[in-house]
């Protein structure tokens, strides 16, 4: 019975092959991945004038998705890390979706940089010419440290189930076959196997922790400790961390759906697991409001003259509709929908994590470009293009891409490993069985 049961749960979970919606999916990402080399490569040609990055707004869309995308990477030491050292067994089917969301978007953080600089040779300055003083080469530091851990917790729970890939010589195809051969073929199961990965694992997820808030306050300081309207905070770091769990939250909550739906995996991401993530959710979007509030009333209540034409562009004036809609969406909607039972029911919460996404990409925007709109010193004899900004379509293109980019490896290597760990989803069914 339990063997029936163990081939079953293997049979679930092995990789599926793409359908018609699925190739259609890879085909359209790899589209928009296409666009944005082909817009990369006339930036490399006529350089950043093709952007409408000018002197005061030398940073933009581009920034904005490197905030972005390192705020969703650390969905991985929250799932991985905090749930699974607080022996939280019921998020087990969404560690290994956690992981790799983390991995690829910590990559794209470390490329979009390189596409920031201009000319990519820059970034070899960094190594030569870095200083400690910077927190730019802190952020590359930790950056680097962050994929790497993220790297082998995400390989070493794959061991186990790549020994279970292997046997399926028939179905994986010759390619498949020898990269699971490559990656795993030297592992036999043996207790002190197992035992080693376990140890290891325990302190992955120790490490990674300090590493994912460490990663989000650098980030945070390479705006705090420029002196400008908006930036010049001391609540960054717990404001960068408290919105960077919540948006990779949002992040697997919309994950979980596709996968359960297109892979028919209800049985294994279940309402439960929802209902759990849509409180995780709640609770981690009220906590951003809160440093939201407290991010803006304090200056609002001192009310500075720079600080006062920073808050009326964001409140009233030329960036209000996008701050109210990233606030609506990111935290106010969500909260809303969650807090209820039946708004945390797969199809709601599936709602309320695009929600979640979106509207914190727009937060991102938000947090980068108004700021650079409203200097210290008054804006004097630039020109009128240099006192607004909206991205060229080169600049729309290649952040595009690289969203794009980060979505393919995650459906690639959902075609290529199991999204589920197996060998851990039979360890726990034959435990819940003998209990």
């Amino acid at each position: 019975m339990e063997k029936l049961a163990e081939n079953k749960i293997i049979e679930d979970l092995l990789p599926q092959k793409f359908g018609k919606q699925g190739t259609i999916w890879v085909i359209s990402l790899i589209a928009v991945c296409a666009l944005g080399a082909f817009a990369y490569a006339r930036q490399l040609y006529y350089g950043l004038g093709v952007t409408a990055l000018r002197d005061y707004v030398s940073w933009g869309i581009y920034i904005s998705n490197f905030v972005f995308f390192v705020a969703i990477s650390l969905v991985g030491s929250l799932i991985t890390a905090v749930l699974r050292l607080t022996d939280v067994h019921w998020s087990t089917p969404l560690t290994r979706i956690a992981e790799i969301i983390a991995v690829s978007a910590i990559s794209f953080a470390g490329l979009i940089i390189i596409v920031d600089m201009g000319r990519p040779d820059r970034f070899y300055n960094l190594f030569i010419h870095g200083r400690l003083q910077s927190p730019i080469i802190w952020d590359v530091i930790v950056i680097t440290t962050y994929l790497f851990i993220s790297l082998l917790l995400l390989y070493f729970p794959l061991l186990p189930d790549l020994k279970i890939l292997i046997k399926y010589k028939e179905r994986n195809g010759k390619w498949l076959q020898k990269l699971y051969e490559f990656l795993g073929s030297f592992w036999k199961n043996t207790p002190a196997q197992f035992k080693i990965t376990d140890k290891a694992i325990n302190i992955l997820s120790i490490t990674i922790i300090p590493v994912a808030f460490a990663i989000h306050t650098v980030t945070s300081w390479l705006f705090a400790t420029t002196y400008r309207p908006g930036w010049d905070s001391t609540n960054f770091g717990a404001y960068f961390i408290s919105g960077a769990f919540l948006v990779g939250s949002g992040g697997v909550l919309i994950a979980m759906y596709v996968f359960r739906t297109h892979y028919k995996l209800e049985k294994y991401i279940t309402n439960d697991h929802f209902d759990k993530m849509g409180k995780v959710v709640v609770l981690l979007a009220l906590i951003y409001l809160y440093f939201n509030v407290n991010e803006f009333l304090v200056p609002a209540f001192k009310m500075k003259k720079s600080e006062e034409e920073h808050f009326m562009g964001l409140f009233t004036g030329e960036f209000a509709m996008v701050f109210w809609f990233a606030i609506s969406t990111a935290m106010l909607i969500p909260i809303l929908i969650l807090i209820f039972k039946q708004g945390r029911k797969p199809k709601a919460a599936f709602v309320a994590g695009i929600l979640v996404v979106v509207g914190s990409w727009f937060k991102r925007y938000l947090i980068v470009t108004p700021t650079l709109l409203h200097p210290f010193l008054p804006m004097s004899d630039a020109p009128e293009n240099y006192k607004h900004y909206f991205p060229t379509w080169e600049e729309w293109a290649i952040a595009g891409g690289s969203l794009a980019g980060a979505l393919l490896i995650v459906t690639l290597f959902a075609r290529i490993f199991p999204i589920i760990p197996i060998h851990e989803t039979i360890i726990e069914t034959e435990s819940h069985e003998n209990k």
